[in-house]
């Protein structure tokens, strides 16, 4: 038998599957760790736990499944992006990882905005400067601990990282170094003009490869702490959504897939280079050779709900736990029963600041509308429409550009829920449908790693193989209309409170 294995990299655990050739998984095993947040709006991992995390669901599924691990021909890697590790000479860790959510660069986004121009920067990275992305924490870092910085020699992006540690190569590809404002977009390499204007020696930075490509072979004393076999092959891989596209076949125009995992993002293929001249949303590379795919970002998709959970669903909490379900899945019911437009009462899903469309690290979350005779299933619902209005004001954006959907697939944790679904294709006006592996981006990045090893001939063939469809949720002509009114007002809070937030984060 042969097996393939796609190593995700997330902010809240890891997720490594066992696949065959058909994309069906084999074993999968997951391993959590913590996100801190030292001060407010800022958030680090300490990449040994993602290491750790590693070794303990390879061994797991090794043993789950009882694979030889001579039968596995390649592993893809997938992972959170833009995140910041820093490595000294030896090859150690010199702090926390900085973690894309990350908010607190804005006053370096400025400098690289000063420092290359706007028109320059979109043009070369296809992307604004954004408090997320990686070159403004590698700013921050030689600002406020510059004995970090000068003893620093290696930096890599968090899935690179676990490329080091199996293979010891300083590796990245395309799709993942997209997000850190250092690459030439168009060009799938990194721009001599922004680390020149930067000052940052392009030394540090590791080698571009495609997303396909095999970087580096397993040694031995990764073999001996994951179990694999010396010798197997690792591919580039892809940033989480890049690799989440492959692993739901968006590989071609007109299909786009959405994520409500912790963020939410809605990415679409293009054959082309597409570059909102705004800024809004965000163009890369895809891990298809020779394309680009147009995405978005909201900070706090399913973080939204989780965070609503934590603080005040502690009931529901032991009521589910004693019951032996799932939490969400009794939220979610309750939010059912409370009707379009959660009885008038709309949530900005701004927890951690916005990114797409907004922009803005200031934005803070709320509920508006809120009176007496609301519920918890109403505020359990206006968060659930809150996050589906972000997506298809981010989708609105796509589609100002020339780049339109059809077919939309949708995955992480809140994909699960056919509530959540629905609201997705009512609003975005096509249908929604999940995949019958739920898989998305390990299965991306086993793809990837079947191409790599010549298993799959190239990546359309690997989805082809691979990657099958589940259920359609068709958009509901009535329910759109009733949304619309809502979404409208949705769309007019913001620039209300825009002011109000900047003042807020000043006091």
């Amino acid at each position: 038998m042969e097996y393939l294995l796609g190593i995700d990299l997330g902010t809240s655990g890891t997720k490594t599957v066992l696949f065959d050739a058909a994309g069906t998984p084999r074993a999968a095993q997951t391993a959590n760790y913590p996100l801190r947040q030292p001060e407010n709006g800022w958030a680090e991992q300490d990449p040994a736990d993602w290491w750790d995390a590693v070794c303990t669901t390879v061994r797991g599924v090794l043993r789950q499944s009882g694979a030889s691990p001579a039968e596995i021909r390649g592993i893809g890697l997938s992972g959170q992006m833009h995140g910041l590790v820093m490595l000294d000479a030896a090859g150690d860790v010199l702090r926390p990882a900085i973690l894309w959510c990350d908010g607190r660069t804005g006053r370096q986004c400025d400098e690289i905005v000063a420092a290359v121009g706007r028109e320059t920067l979109l043009a070369v990275t296809a992307n604004p400067a954004l408090p997320g992305f990686t070159a403004g924490k590698i700013l921050w870092v030689r600002e406020h601990e510059p004995a970090v910085y000068a003893a620093c020699r290696h930096i890599l992006l968090p899935k690179d990282y676990i490329r080091y540690r199996l293979t010891g190569e300083f590796a990245t590809e395309a799709s993942d170094a997209s997000g850190t404002n250092l690459l030439d977009v168009p060009r799938r390499r990194w721009s001599e003009t922004m680390l020149s204007a930067l000052q940052i020696d392009a030394a540090l930075l590791p080698r571009v490869e495609e997303s396909a490509a095999v970087t580096g072979k397993v040694h031995k004393a990764a073999a001996e702490a994951t179990g694999l076999a010396v010798g197997t092959p690792v591919v580039g891989g892809a940033g989480d959504n890049a690799a989440a596209a492959v692993g739901v076949g968006v590989v071609r125009p007109g299909k786009a897939f959405t994520t409500l995992g912790t963020s939410g993002v809605i990415f679409a293929h293009t054959d082309e280079v597409t570059i909102d001249p705004q800024g809004r949303v965000h163009t890369f590379c895809a891990a298809v050779p020779g394309c680009w795919t147009v995405m978005s970002c909201t900070l706090a998709a399913g973080l939204s709900l989780q965070w609503f959970r934590n603080r005040f669903c502690a009931a529901e909490q032991a009521e589910a736990e004693a019951a032996g379900v799932d939490v969400y899945d009794r939220m979610i019911a309750a939010a059912a029963q409370s009707p379009i437009g959660a009885n008038r009462l709309l949530f900005l899903p701004y927890l951690m600041g916005e990114r797409s469309p907004l922009l803005d690290a200031d934005a803070r979350g709320g509920w508006i509308g809120l009176s007496n005779i609301h519920t918890k299933a109403d505020l359990t619902r206006a968060v659930l429409e809150g996050v589906a209005y972000s997506q298809r004001q981010c989708l609105d954006v796509f589609r100002e550009m020339g780049v339109d959907v059809a077919d939309m697939a949708v995955c992480g944790g809140g994909g699960r829920s056919p509530l959540w679904r629905q609201m997705l294709a009512d609003l975005y006006g096509c249908p929604v449908q999940t995949l019958a592996s739920e898989q998305g981006p390990a299965l991306g990045a086993a793809i990837l790693a079947g191409v790599g090893a010549g298993v799959y001939a190239d990546v359309a063939e690997g989805c082809a193989a691979a990657v099958q469809v589940g259920q359609v949720q068709q958009p509901d002509a009535q329910n759109a209309a009733a949304y619309e009114p809502f979404y409208r007002l949705y769309c007019r809070l913001y620039p209300a409170l825009r002011e109000s937030f900047h003042t807020l984060a000043g006091l």
